[in-house]
């Protein structure tokens, strides 16, 4: 399960994603607000905590992603 996550988020950004993807030279104002970006912060949860809490803590991220956040450097612990 762990190898497929990893394999589906690889996917989405070789892709759609607006920071790793095509799409980045198009989109450039739309990437991801945080270092490292939420993909690779996803990634790095799946494979230190495991699927279900790598899954919930990269959701997380991905929530608090938004305008109106100020972003910068949030490294996992």
């Amino acid at each position: 399960m762990r190898r497929f996550l990893i394999a589906c988020i690889h996917l989405y950004q070789r892709t759609l994603s607006p920071d790793h993807g095509p799409l980045r030279h198009l989109f450039p104002f739309l990437g991801c607000r945080y270092y490292p970006s939420c993909s690779v912060y996803t990634i790095h949860a799946i494979e230190r905590y495991g699927v279900v809490r790598g899954v919930l803590k990269g959701g997380w991220r991905v929530l608090r992603c938004n305008p109106f956040s100020q972003g910068g450097h949030d490294p996992l612990y």
